[in-house]
């Protein structure tokens, strides 16, 4: 090898090594730490959202649970029959050709 070479392969290699990227920062103290007046948010799940849905007098039709949670209709469907299989009683109603669900009072 020639001096011009090694300066060369010298220079494209950096001098040090970069500093690992972490994942995740890490938490601080103060933000791992609650006071004991806070308490962590409850989280709406998309079940959560059909139950109130269901519940609704005038109950829900597949299509307005679709637009409500972004489920495909045979997804709303199963979500639906977890329910029945979870106790829930859902009951359907035929009015002018759709099926409208609603969660009878227990």
């Amino acid at each position: 090898m020639t001096d011009a070479n090694e300066a060369n392969t010298m220079a494209a290699k950096p001098a040090t090594k970069r500093p690992r990227k972490m994942a995740r920062k890490p938490k601080t103290e103060s933000s791992a730490q609650l006071t004991p007046d806070a308490s962590p948010a409850t989280r709406q799940t998309k079940a959560d959202l059909v139950l109130g849905r269901l519940r609704c007098p005038e109950g829900a039709t597949i299509n307005q649970l679709v637009a409500a949670t972004g489920w495909l209709p045979h997804t709303t469907r199963a979500a639906l029959t977890g329910l029945k299989k979870k106790g829930h009683k859902v009951v359907a109603t035929n009015i002018d050709k759709v099926t409208c669900y609603t969660i009878a009072a227990e």
